[in-house]
């Protein structure tokens, strides 16, 4: 579950929703698409409409999709806000070890140098 208030998600739940293929085209489905049903998922990937169901909810826990009801059926579409949250804390962490080797290189490079 998630440990995150409101509408900021931890990355760890947009990183457990991504991590299964299915759930990933699900996703890009959505994107692509701009919104689709269960049942419409379903004929398009080798699982059934109750599994892609479930994977929804997984996104959906995540904040990845909304799901909106129409009539019997639920629409859902992309939510892309989670994705970039998660995007800018990995761009943080790379960030931070580009530093880490920086520094590593500088050091490595002043015991090249004659007389260091």
């Amino acid at each position: 579950m998630s440990a995150a208030t409101g509408d900021e998600r931890v990355p760890e739940d947009v990183f457990l929703a991504l991590a299964d293929p299915i759930r990933r085209q699900i996703l890009a489905t959505l994107v692509r698409e701009g919104g689709a049903t269960p049942t419409s998922l379903a004929a398009a990937l080798p699982v059934t409409r109750q599994a892609v169901a479930k994977h929804l909810a997984v996104l959906d826990r995540a904040g990845l999709v909304l799901g909106r009801r129409t009539g019997r059926e639920v629409r859902y579409e992309a939510q892309l806000r989670p994705l970039r949250q998660a995007t800018r804390w990995l761009d943080g962490l790379a960030a931070q070890w580009e530093r880490r080797l920086g520094a590593i290189k500088g050091l490595a490079e002043q015991e090249d140098r004659p007389g260091a």
